[in-house]
């Protein structure tokens, strides 16, 4: 994945295998990391909101984690939260950040308080705002405004508090991931399938992609890499404007892709003020921290990413 001279921690390759917590593994990054984890022969302990029904599950109360919970377990992953997608209601903005920030204070400070050595928390790029133009946005970069940004801040914060000589903290700043699975391009692929897709709105904005692949390397090079700690961008070297996603993809399947998508579209789906957060967010992120290592991605291009995740 990196370097020959990576500084590996207990975790790494060639090590002994160990247990690790997950919160979040029936998502999609949850179950492709758990099943990573699985195959490098790491035990998974997925921690879940409901009694356990297998040996390889505690039960996880977010609002009163209890950190014998958590008694053998090396490393937490912590990817659980409520989902962004959906209209910006007063309610479904509420779940989004009660869902995160509470929950990840507590469950860090379970974390340091068992002696977990490693905390990787889930974050987002929207950390850096819904528009900041051409801007390069790395990870010293300013956050930006709007909901989605304060909530990422405060995220991230809620993680890093707990961070000590005893516990290193790795907040992922996700971009859009690339998956037949899910996320945004399960979404879209109906629609460029018929014939149908195109660039969304103006098509200039910029979009900061990942590969599920890449993103799967980065969380074990999160746990495995001590040189890591505070937020990390997983996101492709390359990222691309909207119009040229839209091109790629209808190349890769082979269909036209120049029907824009009107915005009133995603305005009636997310409301005004999700679609300029999530649909027309524009956002130039590039992933210094892993370059710096240096990191090798797998897949650069995102012609490359697409083709393998929809088996063309």
């Amino acid at each position: 994945m990196g370097s020959s001279d990576t500084v590996a921690s207990s975790l790494g390759a060639g090590a002994e295998h160990l247990t690790i917590a997950v919160t979040g593994s029936n998502g999609l990054i949850g179950s492709a990391v758990s099943a990573d984890l699985s195959k490098k022969g790491h035990r998974v302990i997925r921690l879940v909101r409901r009694p356990p029904t297998s040996a390889d599950e505690r039960e996880w109360n977010p609002d009163s984690p209890q950190s014998e919970m958590l008694d053998g377990v090396a490393a937490v992953i912590h990817l659980a939260g409520h989902s962004i997608a959906g209209r910006f209601t007063t309610k479904h903005k509420d779940l989004i950040r009660s869902s995160r920030l509470e929950p990840t204070r507590l469950l860090a400070q379970a974390a340091a308080a068992s002696g977990v050595s490693t905390f990787v928390s889930a974050s987002a790029i929207g950390f850096y705002g819904a528009d900041r133009g051409d801007e390069t946005l790395t990870e010293t970069s300013t956050p930006g405004d709007g909901f989605l940004a304060h909530v990422v801040r405060d995220w991230e914060a809620a993680a890093l508090a707990s961070q000590s000589e005893q516990l290193r903290v790795v907040t992922v700043r996700t971009g859009i991931v690339q998956s037949a699975h899910g996320g945004a391009l399960a979404i879209q692929r109906p629609l460029f399938s018929a014939g149908l897709g195109g660039p969304m709105g103006s098509g200039q904005q910029w979009q900061s992609w990942i590969a599920i692949d890449d993103l799967v390397d980065i969380y074990h090079l999160a746990l495995t890499d001590t040189r890591l700690s505070g937020p990390v961008n997983a996101v492709a070297p390359n990222p691309v404007r909207q119009r040229e996603y839209a091109a790629v993809l209808g190349q890769v399947l082979r269909r036209p892709a120049k029907l824009p998508t009107p915005s009133f579209g995603p305005k009636l789906l997310l409301g005004k003020e999700g679609a300029r957060e999530i649909a027309f967010a524009s956002q130039r992120v590039v992933p210094a921290r892993l370059l710096e290592l240096p990191h090798q991605f797998r897949f650069g291009s995102l012609d490359e990413a697409l083709k393998h995740v929809l088996g063309k």
